[in-house]
């Protein structure tokens, strides 16, 4: 069992992987640096084994795929999770670890958006989506998360063996956020210097179709963690329109005391008949997410053993 892992997923990062794993070596002697490239094409692996890398491989495109494997496989007892692109500052790294260590932490937010990213970050549309999407975890979640997506962070070895990976690709830093809130778990933001990447490298992240999956995620994540509160929104917004159709049928009702619009009655019927299942079925499966986290937290203990054993055994 390492004591710190630090955790680099890679895609044709050959102009900077170099320096990331020098870096965290320096600042991080007593760390495992791993490496799983993910069909690089620009020999992003080999670079990275010369400068003291474990390498290893995801054939499956896409980063949360990437990072699934790497909380399989690896044990230690805190994680530290780093991009290739050279952008977050190895010399951060002791203060997430130590939050995670010294403070039990169970995952560490490296926080860009109070330090220097709104400066060094040119894409002005990024930008708008990291604080449009922050703002909405906050809304829903009633929550202080400083910065959603940052892609820097550490984590305790109770988060990374229970945390249900369902993403593909850079929404896995939302999911990460929303598990992390819905299962009651500590949470610490520290600020951390943020570096725009160096000229030659380029982002694989596409700004409107990577910002409409992570709203789609936050969506689903919602519905899928609070389904109650979900639900009855689209109860509520399903009245609404039962209503609007209704509305002038009972004027003429009241006039004539005929239903000429039948149509609209019908239509009417529909929507509060739609509005009352989705109460209902929210019901339900709150009760359902309810019994799932009393199963997490039996969970949880059993983590708890094996990782003392595995504490025990290291030693």
């Amino acid at each position: 069992m390492d004591k710190i892992a630090v955790l680099i997923p890679c895609y044709n990062e050959s102009k900077t992987i170099k320096k990331v794993v020098e870096d965290f070596k320096r600042e991080l002697p007593e760390a495992t640096i791993y490496v799983y490239d993910n069909n690089s094409t620009d020999g992003t692996d080999k670079i990275a084994k010369d400068a003291g890398a474990i390498v290893r491989y995801e054939r499956k495109q896409g980063k949360g795929n990437v990072i699934r494997s790497m909380f399989r496989d690896i044990d230690a007892e805190c994680y530290i999770m780093t991009d290739g692109d050279d952008t977050y500052p190895a010399e951060e790294a002791k203060k997430l670890c130590e939050a995670v260590i010294h403070k039990n932490a169970d995952m560490v937010i490296g926080d860009r958006l109070s330090a220097t990213y709104f400066t060094e970050n040119k894409r002005p549309f990024h930008n708008f989506g990291n604080v449009l999407v922050r703002k909405l975890i906050n809304m829903i979640y009633k929550s202080d998360i400083q910065d959603v997506m940052t892609g820097y962070r550490a984590f305790s070895y109770k988060f990374v063996k229970t945390f249900p990976i369902l993403s593909k690709g850079f929404e896995i830093e939302t999911e990460m956020t929303i598990h992390t809130l819905d299962k009651n778990m500590d949470i610490e933001n520290i600020a951390i210097e943020y570096r725009d990447r160096p000229q030659g490298s380029e982002s694989k992240l596409s700004t409107y179709s990577d910002g409409f999956k992570v709203i789609k995620t936050i969506i689903s994540l919602y519905k899928n963690y609070r389904p109650f509160s979900f639900f009855c929104k689209v109860a509520i917004v399903l009245a609404i329109i039962g209503m609007l159709f209704l509305t002038p049928v009972l004027i003429d009702y009241a006039k004539t005391g005929l239903v000429p619009k039948m149509p609209s009655f019908v239509a009417s019927i529909f929507f509060f008949i739609s509005a009352t299942q989705s109460f209902f079925g929210g019901m339900i499966l709150q009760t359902m997410v309810k019994k799932s986290r009393q199963d997490f937290e039996i969970k949880l203990n059993e983590y708890a053993d094996k990782y003392k054993e595995l504490m025990k055994n290291s030693l």
